[in-house]
């Protein structure tokens, strides 16, 4: 039987089972409430509450083992004096509970010193791996290859969200996921080496599209974007089904595809400009 990727319904995290079960979560950005205090805005931390929103999923669905897709930390390049106190005790306390994987983002820069080393956690390519038959990678590289002939392959990164728009300029943002493929043509030239013809190469995977957990980090509209305005390689170069890509809100809500989301009245298309900010942010982080 093909693995069984099942969100949890009201939350932004997952769970994929195939032999053995993995609760995946991502983009945590620990240490946010640092950064956001440096631009004065001040903000009590949230560790515990997120650790504590965890250990519920955890008690919830068993997992032998929790996947943090990228981005456990938040600041870059340097590391916070949050960070430091926070990220040991938060990574620790899960390996308490399940044996921790870390698929690292472009924040987690330096992440594996901020754990004492146990075997309880690990820390992989930033390219990504297979696990139980199911690939991971954050987002913001290319993935490994081998992941190409997974079924499925769950990603994050983009903190994909849906924005509706009223006649009087009023917005609602809500968090959502995304369930699309690749688009073998956009990869072919980048893994030359593939043979897109041959299943050990090439299995034509599934791919989903974490939305972000931490609530803070804001996220991309993606009925309102192109290629172009989403971040990452394989998600800027057109590697992507984006107008077929389904769309469900945390609810379970079925929204449809992105094609057809875009034709409605309370959707907005996003100016060039708005485009070229986006860019500017992906390089500064």
């Amino acid at each position: 039987m093909p693995p069984e990727i099942i969100p949890i319904l009201e939350e932004p995290a997952l769970t994929a089972t195939n032999t053995e079960t993995a609760l995946v979560i991502a983009d945590i950005h620990l240490g946010i409430e640092w950064d956001l205090y440096r631009s004065g805005i001040n903000l009590p931390s949230r560790m515990k509450d997120r650790l504590d929103r965890i250990l519920g999923y955890i008690q919830a669905v068993s997992p032998d083992r929790v996947v943090l897709l990228g981005d456990v930390k938040h600041n870059v390049p340097q590391v916070s004096w949050q960070e430091k106190d926070e990220i040991p005790r938060f990574l620790e306390t899960l390996a308490e509970h399940a044996h921790v994987d870390i698929f690292p983002g472009n924040h987690d820069g330096g992440i594996e010193f901020l754990f004492s080393g146990q075997k309880g956690i690990k820390v992989h390519s930033a390219r990504g791996a297979v696990l139980d038959g199911i690939g991971y990678f954050h987002g913001h590289t290319w993935p490994a290859p081998e992941l190409l002939a997974a079924s499925h392959v769950i990603t994050a990164h983009n903190h994909p969200t849906v924005r509706f728009t009223d006649t009087f300029g009023y917005s609602i943002v809500e968090p959502a996921w995304v369930r699309t493929k690749f688009k073998a043509e956009a990869l072919k030239e980048r893994f030359g080496n593939l043979d897109f013809e041959d299943r050990k190469d090439w299995a034509d995977p599934e791919v989903f599209i974490m939305p972000a957990f931490n609530e803070l980090c804001g996220g991309v509209p993606f009925n309102e974007s192109t290629q172009e305005d989403l971040l990452g390689p394989v998600f800027s170069s057109g590697g992507i089904e984006l107008e077929s890509a389904e769309v469900y809100l945390l609810d379970g809500t079925r929204l449809g595809q992105i094609r057809n989301i875009r034709k409605l009245q309370h959707t907005k298309v996003r100016s060039k400009i708005g485009s070229r900010n986006r860019k500017k942010w992906e390089k500064s982080t």
